[in-house]
């Protein structure tokens, strides 16, 4: 049998083996070193997908959307002389940062100018010094509330509310100087407030991506201590040893430095999602641990054997503990199929760890306890536990005498979850998952209130002609277009080539604020003779223009308020637009990057449902592969989808959102909570074998068997997924609790439904293509006791009598 020899392989070239596992383990931990955590917004959409490749476009030819770090701050004192010149010197110190390419704020404007020497206009600072008298800042005052230009733009004068802000520079936007560059904002910023006791509101993508990534990186090595602290607990509360929590805790640490080697050798980045896969290996690697040590010292304490007993435990439970793993590694492997770099990463590198955690499992554990002197009744007492044997015999009667209660209280679930399911709803936001207290969550509602939001929303207008868009009728076009955006408060004030030359016509006219509209036909062709041609940081123009003056674009901001009703938005305004330009004429895209996380959001949900589908069918066909059975298989699936359907459920009785955290339940918790079914159905096959193939005698004996370990390993994983609750992120809290209730669930489950419904449908799941699968699963060598037990097998037997 092959799993003898590869039991006698392990204990013979121990050294060897372990000599090959300390070398791989210091090439993964070198290339560890090379792990970084990702800054720019992980790319979700393929690159065939039109949203990606219309937003591309926009990047290349007008530039990065979402390079602004906004400063609000409300304070109705600001133009008084020494809080001024502090708000004026604050902009001057943040320029001088490395990292920074603009600071704009009231103290730091700029104004169009009309130059009649040059006849041209002079695009200058409002500002060349700092004002010297409360008088002089009076005019200044009155100069920056007569620019209608910058009115809900740089400032609320209204709610006496000022923005800063501050372009970060392509060199540094997408790396990790942007995080020390907005640490270092956030310092200048504190000591402004604590100088004047004013609060400094922060947010804009170059923020809200720095705390996210900064959040990442810290909740990682969080997660990782926690998860290690937890499973270390549980495992002394179950084995009463220091040896088991030592070298079971080895296991899962070489495991999770495999995981960062993988990382760094595949050129991954660490993200939100794929920095949950380092805890994630030492709550799903100790079960194996927990798996093969019961399986020993149930040998040690039958036989005393030491040699014998690692064998037998390599050869009956090695095959079940691969098969498991690869079901589960099959659960996280089905992602890779999706079309986005992210899920895909994911997929990869949580399917290779859990197979490699494997591999250190049924290595290292044997090789160490071989060194080690065998456990001692103290150790083994665990075993014979009589609080989890009472909960196994409870287990036992329910199975055997209260069947039709168990089905009655199945179908109620089941009526329970489809009522929740119908409450189930689809949404997501920018900062959703972060807590509503939360500073960042906090400033970013503030610049909603003044400002319509922060998240870019983007208007691309090909007029499908060179030099239309400065047309008359284009121009007019556009301005309709911004009264009809006007409408909608989820926006911020639009800015386009509209805004642009009514600020001409106002420049032309040296600044009086009555002159601020579009100029009429007779005044457009002086005023455009004011406006540079060339390319320099005096064109205006050029920030909305294309070099064709052909495509031209509408900027704005809007609210995070979330994927479903930004879907609703779009369909709403997207007929509007048409009827202001005639698709014949003219090709308009809504882009940015609100419009791309929406895409990118509705994308992530339908391919992540379709992912839990074919990881159903691909374990579904391992498992048909191991059993030979597709009615066992069908059966046995029912267990596992149940507790699915319940959480399903209560994610709509609580009005839990289905996003992309939520939807990552469903297939980690199957391909997991299968394993389980797999122990079971492998010893209940085994028992069969041993007992004349009596179904009910085989049945209380697997339960009894494999139960104490299904339990254990049921509380690790709950305990393991649990401590995600512990997460500054919505969604990982979400993730952590749902699928921990998920695999509670799931163990009753297993433990309850699955041998009720073989004991009930015995004659036609237990058939000779069960009996006779195309693979073992358990040496088929008899190693039970007989001596030392005793079965019944009438049909009236007492179930504790076994």
């Amino acid at each position: 049998m092959i799993w003898e020899k590869i039991a006698s392989f392990i204990l013979r070239k121990r050294f060897a083996i372990l000599a090959v596992i300390g070398t791989i383990t210091v090439l993964m931990a070198w290339n560890a070193r090379r792990v970084q955590i990702r800054y720019d917004f992980a790319q979700m959409l393929p690159a065939t997908d039109s949203t990606y490749i219309e937003y591309e476009q926009f990047i290349d030819r007008f530039g990065e959307d979402g390079n602004v770090l906004m400063i609000g701050l409300q304070d109705s004192n600001l133009f008084q002389l020494e809080k001024f010149n502090a708000w004026y010197d604050l902009g001057e110190e943040f320029l001088q940062l490395d990292g920074v390419d603009e600071v704009v704020s009231v103290a730091r404007m700029y104004n169009l100018t009309r130059d009649d020497s040059l006849k041209k206009f002079q695009f200058v600072r409002l500002l060349d010094s700092k004002p010297t008298t409360q008088s002089e800042l009076d005019s200044i005052k009155n100069a920056i509330y007569g620019l209608p230009f910058y009115e809900g733009v740089l400032f609320n004068e209204k709610n006496d509310v000022t923005l800063m802000g501050i372009t970060v520079s392509d060199e540094v936007l997408d790396t990790k100087k942007r995080n020390h560059l907005v640490v270092k904002i956030q310092e200048i910023g504190n000591l402004y407030s604590e100088k004047y006791g004013l609060d400094l509101h922060y947010s804009g993508l170059p923020f809200i991506r720095s705390k996210i990534s900064m959040l990442v990186s810290g909740e990682l090595v969080e997660f990782i201590a926690f998860a290690a602290l937890a499973t270390a607990i549980i495992l002394y509360f179950f084995f009463r040893s220091f040896k088991v929590v030592m070298f079971s805790m080895l296991v899962v640490a070489f495991g999770v430095t495999w995981c960062f080697g993988l990382i760094g050798m595949l050129g991954y980045k660490l993200t939100v999602l794929n920095g949950l896969i380092p805890p994630l290996i030492i709550i799903i690697g100790i079960p194996n641990c927990i798996f093969f040590l019961n399986k020993y010292q149930s040998e040690i304490k039958r036989h005393g054997g030491q040699a014998r007993a690692l064998t037998k435990s390599i050869k009956k439970v090695g095959n079940a503990i691969l098969l498991t793993n690869v079901t589960t590694a099959s659960g996280f492997a089905a992602f890779i199929l999706i079309e986005s770099q992210i899920v895909k990463e994911f997929g990869v590198i949580a399917s290779l760890s859990i197979l490699s955690v494997f591999v250190l499992s049924i290595l290292l554990i044997p090789i160490i306890f071989s060194m080690l002197a065998p456990p001692s009744e103290k150790h083994v007492k665990h075993l014979d536990r009589k609080f989890i044997q009472n909960i196994v015999n409870k287990l036992v009667l329910i199975v055997t005498s209260y069947r039709p209660w168990v089905y009655v209280s199945t179908v109620v679930l089941l009526v329970f979850g489809g009522i929740g399911i119908s409450k189930m709803v689809s949404t997501g936001n920018i900062v959703d998952d972060l807590p509503k207290n939360d500073p960042l969550y906090l400033d970013l509602k503030f610049f909603e209130k003044h400002f319509n939001g922060v998240m870019p929303f983007e208007i691309e207008i090909d007029t499908k002609k060179k030099g239309k868009v400065i047309s008359t009728a284009t121009i007019k076009r556009i301005d309709k277009l911004q009264g009809l955006l006007a409408e909608y408060p989820q926006f911020s004030r639009p800015i386009s080539i509209v805004e642009v030359l009514k600020y001409s016509r106002q420049a032309f006219y040296y600044g009086k604020t009555s002159k601020y509209d579009l100029p009429s036909s007779r005044e457009r062709s002086f005023i455009l003779d004011y406006v540079p041609s060339g390319d320099g940081n005096d064109n205006l123009l050029r920030s909305f223009l294309d070099s064709n003056k052909q495509i031209t674009r509408v900027s704005s901001y809007i609210e995070d308020i979330g994927t479903n009703e930004l879907r609703d938005l779009k369909a709403d305004i997207a007929p509007k637009i048409d009827s202001i330009f005639s698709p014949e004429d003219y090709d308009v895209t809504l882009t940015g990057t609100s419009v791309v996380f929406l895409k990118s959001n509705d994308y992530l949900i339908k391919n992540l449902v379709v992912s839990l589908a074919l990881a159903i069918v691909i374990i579904s066909i391992i498992m048909a592969f191991m059993f030979s059975s597709f009615r066992m298989v069908a059966v046995s699936l029912l267990p596992n989808i149940i507790p699915l359907i319940i959480t399903a459920a209560l994610m709509g009785y609580f009005g839990i959102p289905i996003k992309t955290s939520t939807i990552l339940v469903f297939s980690i918790a199957f391909g997991i909570s299968v394993d389980d079914t797999i122990h079971f159905l492998a010893k209940y096959r085994q028992e069969l074998k041993s007992y004349s193939w009596n179904i009910r005698t085989a049945v209380i004996l697997a339960l009894k068997e494999v139960g104490v370990s299904m339990i254990y390993t049921s509380i690790v994983l709950f305990c393991g997924f649990f401590i995600f609750t512990m997460s500054t992120f919505g969604g990982t809290v979400a993730l952590g609790l749902l699928t921990a209730i998920t695999l509670f669930v799931a163990m009753f489950s297993n433990l309850i439904i699955l041998p009720s419904l073989i004991l009930s449908l015995e004659k036609i799941l237990t058939t000779k293509a069960f009996k006779e699968p195309y693979l073992e699963i358990f040496d088929e060598e008899e190693d039970i006791e007989l001596d030392n037990l005793e079965v019944k097998t009438e049909p009236t037997e007492n179930p504790d009598n076994l």
